[in-house]
């Protein structure tokens, strides 16, 4: 039989990582209380300034699409509405035919 030595067969060895080794020696462990954390601390501040750094960096990847867009509409909104009126109807009248 290979190994164990003192251990009872089926005794519950602890949970994962507690095999029964002595303990380490020279680790520090810091914790602080519940009751001192203030884990929403300058969120709404940095909300604030992340959110206007992000816009102001991508402002130059949407404007210039979303002006294109709003000037091609004007000019199709303002040709078809020339298109149906009387002169538009006139002036295109025998290319129809």
């Amino acid at each position: 039989m290979g190994g164990g030595g003192d251990k009872v067969p089926g005794q519950y060895m602890g949970w994962w990582g507690s095999l029964g080794s002595p303990p380490q020696k020279g680790v520090t462990t810091y914790v602080m209380s519940a009751n001192r954390q203030n884990p929403l601390a300058g969120t709404l501040n940095a909300a604030i300034f992340n959110t206007f750094r992000r816009t102001r960096n991508q402002m130059l990847y949407v404007a210039p699409p979303f002006l294109i867009a709003y000037f091609a509409m004007n000019w199709a909104i303002e040709r078809n509405e020339y298109l149906n009126s009387k002169p538009g109807r006139a002036e295109y009248a025998e290319e129809q035919e």
